[in-house]
């Protein structure tokens, strides 16, 4: 089966075209396009379907990173994989920017659990933590420097993620840092997409925070 990954929950426009039969990528695409997702991700597919030497007809799977992450930029990447999924009548699957972190650092961790931390900025923190197996056992959630340095210190982990220095320090050190990124190669979404139950239902964006527009009190009808 051939598959198209797409992540766009960073900064990066990225897509790769893999061959799950033979377990290796055809070709790829990414960019740093910093906020234009939107008017980006496509050019970007279509120069990893160009790499590949394939066509969106030959797509069997859709693989889409749902965050957390940029907002905009998640919901540009799970617009996209669902109209894919629904003109091609294929299948669209999702993958969390803190699993695809957590499975890229696992060699590293050598069966220890993986800590994967996301600045969400106000001092709060995008999180996860994944057993040795890679099997989530915290989270994802919006949670505290001393919440994560508490778990931090309990369970000895691999730290990975943007955030992961932080943690770190917050702990006294002593602590090893994987990978300090927002998001992981493209290629690891792909994998990891590839063993996702379609059954599930389609992606949706992983949101931790609520969102910052409410309606003013003043201004609210009463229903009827």
């Amino acid at each position: 089966m051939i598959l198209l990954a797409i992540d766009t929950a960073a900064n990066l426009g990225a897509a790769s075209i893999h061959d799950t039969a033979g377990g290796h990528e055809l070709g790829r695409a990414v960019h740093d396009i910093g906020s234009g997702h939107a008017e980006q991700l496509m050019p970007v597919i279509g120069e990893a379907l160009a790499a590949a030497g394939k066509q969106l007809s030959d797509i069997g799977r859709v693989v889409v990173s749902t965050g957390p992450g940029s907002f905009t930029g998640i919901r540009v990447g799970v617009s996209a994989a669902r109209g894919f999924a629904l003109a091609l009548k294929i299948p669209a699957v999702g993958v969390t920017t803190l699993e695809a972190l957590a499975e890229a650092c696992r060699p590293q961790a050598d069966g220890r659990p993986v800590l994967v931390v996301l600045d969400a900025g106000r001092g709060e923190f995008h999180a996860a933590l994944y057993d040795g197996l890679g099997k989530l056992r915290y989270g994802p959630a919006m949670t505290s420097l001393s919440t994560l340095a508490d778990i931090a210190r309990e369970q000895r982990p691999l730290l990975a993620g943007s955030a992961a220095r932080q943690v770190a320090e917050a702990t006294g050190g002593g602590l090893d840092i994987g990978a300090e990124a927002a998001t992981a190669d493209i290629a690891v979404y792909a994998r990891l997409g590839t063993g996702k139950d379609a059954a599930a239902g389609r992606p949706k964006p992983t949101y931790l925070r609520g969102a910052d527009a409410k309606p003013q009190a003043g201004f609210v009808l009463p229903r009827l």
